[in-house]
């Protein structure tokens, strides 16, 4: 069932999914990336909430069920992040798992350093820390490129193309939310935003939060990698796993690709066969 609150305005959808009886005592956050939204964990929430976790969903602004404001300059790492924030704290999450991939990691692995006893566990899936100190991959800077030429971007189709065991009804969901090309001025931006320089906005405090999880993290790590994942595959994951204080061996989903969650019941019974 759909769920809203307002932040600074603006109606924010998420999923909100409890087990049938008793209490929930852990919650998985789950964050989706570009350009995608919370359909993109609808395989991997079943095995969790039947293990007893509460799941937590949030389509970020301009993104699925959320508001898509039209004005490109409204979307920066900042806003979003501070988004993400003001998410946790309004709806007192505690005892998080935090589930991120993609866009979800690039701004979701800075938040637990600000709130680090709200946070016991990190399953993380094809992502990377924007420190802005690190090249940008060609994939990426390609991907990048491709977007800027195609402002119309087909999000289903881009989905099916990279996940072809996705039905034609699946395709079209991930489509579904955008009705024009204004509203899909979250989408364009997401490939914009992430930090390329050291000086661009989010490095310094994605650089921050690199030495959080090398230094400071008493958590558990699950870490999944989607091994056909041109961009954020097994080469830039186990850069990531270096980073990641005691970070055990990844599970590598070798027909994965970059939406590991399309392989989500895979990714699922893993992470909580680690996590017993």
């Amino acid at each position: 069932m759909p769920n809203y609150l307002e932040w600074q305005g603006y109606r924010v959808h998420y999923l909100d999914v409890k087990p049938g009886a008793g209490a929930c005592s852990r919650t998985l956050l789950c964050l989706h990336g570009e350009p995608t939204w919370s359909y993109l964990y609808r395989k991997m929430i079943p095995p969790f909430v039947a293990a007893g976790y509460r799941v937590i969903a949030p389509d970020f602004i301009g993104f699925g069920r959320s508001d898509k404001p039209k004005e490109e300059g409204f979307y920066s790492f900042e806003m979003h992040r501070n988004f993400l924030l003001h998410v946790i704290e309004e709806l007192d999450l505690k005892n998080i798992s935090l589930a991120v991939q993609d866009w979800g990691g690039l701004l979701g692995l800075t938040v637990p350093m600000e709130m680090p006893a709200r946070f016991e566990r990190l399953l993380v899936m094809n992502t990377a820390l924007g420190t802005g100190d690190v090249a940008l991959s060609d994939g990426f800077v390609a991907w990048r490129a491709y977007v800027n030429k195609n402002p119309a971007i087909d999000c289903g189709k881009l989905l099916a193309r990279a996940c072809p065991q996705l039905s034609a009804a699946e395709a079209a969901a991930y489509e579904a939310p955008y009705p024009d090309t204004a509203s899909k001025a979250g989408v364009r931006r997401f490939p914009n935003l992430v930090p390329d320089t050291p000086d661009a906005p989010g490095a310094a405090i994605s650089r921050r939060a690199r030495d959080w999880w090398q230094n400071a993290w008493r958590g558990e790590t699950f870490m999944a990698i989607g091994a056909k994942d041109p961009v954020l595959g097994p080469p830039v994951m186990q850069a990531l796993r270096k980073i990641i204080r005691n970070c055990p061996e990844p599970f590598i989903h070798s027909e994965g690709g970059h939406f590991l969650q399309e392989w989500g019941e895979d990714v699922a019974r893993e992470a909580l066969k680690q996590w017993k």
